[in-house]
């Protein structure tokens, strides 16, 4: 059993939504569907056997190619395609070789069948994150593939605007979280700064500040890319001191997709509330319900 929690840039029409999630169901078990306006972004959560789950990536992933158009896209989330990211996750960690083989057919499929340049990123990518590619924008992609700079790995060498990129990946499980602040953008910008690790924060951390145009929200938004090194409870500890030492306080809190059962756990030891997250986004629970 492996997961897969594939990112596509459509994020506030509810009927395509739907018509991309159903094609991700086609094959796999659909865990959790998390839509947001302002980041214009839907994160769907996927398990299945190996076979079946490419599958299902490559049924919802065309589905996304086909609805989605990101010359008209406006949304905070940095993106590079219609389909964006589509990671594999193995759900033991001693399966990482399986998580790792999915990856690849699903990447030499999607370029294939799909028809769109796809480029790895994660283990099977070495080691690069999302955010190497998506510097600049998909414009600048676009020209460091043409210039020879990055090599497509599957599917055609030239990218339609329109559709873009595919990144496809394995990794550890992360954890996608938003903290809200009553401050300013500023005050989320300086925040951000000060917990991720590119910036001499906590290991494992990326953030960036964002203010939220549709809901008016200011946002703290972060990937625990390494959930072993920094728990999760330790950097809601970490952002609400910041805030608090610039006259701001921590107003909210959303998770993005589902959690490890360890998250909860940690935090219940360390005595640390999780904002916006309960026993109902636990993903070893939200598994055993599918399998009932």
């Amino acid at each position: 059993m492996l997961e897969a929690v594939p990112n596509v840039s459509e994020g506030r029409d509810a009927a395509r939504i739907a018509e991309i999630g159903a094609a991700f169901a086609s094959c796999a078990r659909l865990l959790d569907v998390h839509s947001d306006g302002d980041h214009h972004r839907s994160v769907f959560t996927l398990v299945e056997e190996e076979d079946a789950l490419v599958d299902a990536l490559v049924a919802g992933v065309a589905r996304a190619f086909e609805l989605v158009d990101l010359r008209a896209h406006d949304g905070v989330h940095p993106r590079v395609g219609a389909a964006d990211v589509v990671p594999l996750i193995a759900l033991d960690p001693s399966e990482h070789a399986l998580a790792d083989r999915a990856a690849l057919v699903a990447a030499e499929r999607i370029g294939v069948e799909v028809g769109v340049p796809v480029l790895l990123y994660g283990r099977v990518g070495g080691g690069v994150r999302p955010a190497f590619f998506r510097r600049g924008g998909l414009p600048e992609l676009a020209a460091r593939i043409a210039s020879g700079e990055l090599k497509v790995t599957a599917g055609p060498t030239e990218v339609d605007p329109r559709s873009g990129v595919t990144l496809v990946g394995s990794r550890d499980p992360l954890v996608a979280y938003n903290l809200e602040v009553d401050g300013d953008l500023g005050v989320a910008r300086e925040i951000a700064s000060a917990v991720r690790e590119s910036s001499g924060g906590l290991s494992g951390v990326q953030a960036i500040g964002l203010r939220l145009p549709r809901s008016g929200r200011v946002q703290v938004s972060m990937n625990l890319v390494d959930i072993d090194a920094t728990p999760l409870h330790k950097v809601v500890r970490r952002v609400e001191d910041e805030a608090r030492a610039r006259a701001a306080h921590v107003t909210g809190g959303e998770l993005v997709g589902l959690v490890p059962e360890r998250v909860l756990d940690d935090a219940k030891r360390a005595g640390v509330a999780l904002p916006g997250i309960d026993e109902s986004r636990v993903l070893e629970r939200a598994v055993a319900q599918a399998a009932l």
